[in-house]
């Protein structure tokens, strides 16, 4: 396994950002962790996980998608997509690295391509970094996602003072290959001793094996027609802070707005937990903040597996449990579905 001391991981950034634009974890003035591109002087974060997901940089918030030009009776259509440069993003944690291939199933192996998402996924290049001290909120484990040693085009450790690298794709080898004059062979004693004792760790939240048992594709009306709706939603506000902080969140609505001479069309983030999500000509098809829940948290936990051979639409990432002004989760609701007696 190759490692860096960790007191020259800026050498190793600067070696990353010569070839690539180089995105990671900075503490931001309120002390959050947000992705930032790496210039001297900035250093890589100590939190846990950043405020949103690494998802901005494959499915942005705002994306122009096309522009329409008129001249007289003339529109020429015009491609706004610029040249994108190979990018790297360092310190990507399990959770939100298992979420890129749920996205992925969706925009990239579905019939059409998404090219404005592929064209991201083929330039980015993940380095994931294993998690040293989960969070009381954190239930990835429930998911089978292993925070301890997690995916991507590199997977990285620290430990004992080192940073080390263990490269799993193509684009991971070619990273590697461009820094290897700044790592040095080393056992992986170190690591394995780390994934033993954070296992333990997560072990012992007190999340992480939910009881996913009942969200079956057979028990789907039940849930469905089931009286937790009522008191679950009772005391959402529709704000979609869930939504905007949730890593598998793919939903989005388009938009043209007139330039003076011509339209610009982009597509943006939407949730269904708006009361205009999906609004059609006459009238929204949920018209309360009951339904509109049911059908978050439907399409996570049962939706989404019946489609995708049985993979949630969450990561156990916990960022909804700590964002929620009035603390509804899908926690509660996954705990909700499992004490009642109605299904």
């Amino acid at each position: 396994m190759l490692s860096i001391s960790a007191d020259k991981i800026d050498s190793l950034f600067e070696s990353i950002a010569s070839s690539y634009n180089l995105y990671l974890p900075v503490d931001n003035e309120s002390g959050k962790a947000e992705c930032e591109q790496w210039e001297k002087g900035k250093k890589l974060s100590s939190a846990l996980k950043t405020v949103r997901s690494a998802k901005d940089f494959f499915f942005p918030k705002v994306e122009n998608l096309v522009n329409y030009k008129r001249e007289g009776k003339s529109i020429t259509v015009v491609d706004p997509r610029k040249d994108l440069g190979d990018f790297v993003i360092f310190g990507v944690r399990g959770c939100d690295a298992a979420s890129f291939a749920i996205i992925d199933d969706v925009y990239l192996k579905m019939d059409p391509v998404d090219s404005y998402y592929k064209n991201r996924r083929d330039h980015g290049t993940v380095v994931t970094l294993a998690c040293t001290e989960p969070a009381q909120t954190c239930f990835c484990s429930t998911y089978n996602i292993d925070a301890t040693n997690p995916k991507g085009d590199v997977t990285s450790w620290c430990a004992d003072g080192k940073y080390f690298f263990q490269a799993n794709t193509d684009k991971g080898n070619a990273l590697i290959e461009k820094i290897k004059g700044l790592l040095s062979e080393s056992d992986d004693k170190a690591v394995e001793a780390q994934k033993k004792e954070v296992s333990e760790k997560i072990e012992k939240l007190p999340f992480a094996h939910l009881d996913l048992s009942k969200f079956q594709g057979k028990d789907m009306l039940k849930i469905f027609n089931s009286k937790i709706w009522s008191r679950v939603s009772e005391t959402c506000l529709g704000c979609g802070t869930c939504t905007y902080v949730c890593p598998t969140c793919m939903c989005f609505d388009v938009r043209d707005f007139d330039t003076g001479d011509g339209i610009r069309q982009v597509r943006c983030w939407d949730s269904c937990m708006f009361n205009d999500f999906t609004q059609m000509a006459a009238e929204n098809p949920r018209h309360t903040q009951k339904e509109r829940s049911r059908q978050r948290f439907m399409h996570k936990l049962m939706y989404y597996p019946m489609a995708h051979n049985d993979v949630f639409s969450c990561v156990g990432c916990g960022r909804c449990l700590e964002s929620c002004p009035v603390n509804m989760n899908i926690v509660k609701v996954i705990k909700a579905v499992n004490e009642t007696d109605d299904i």
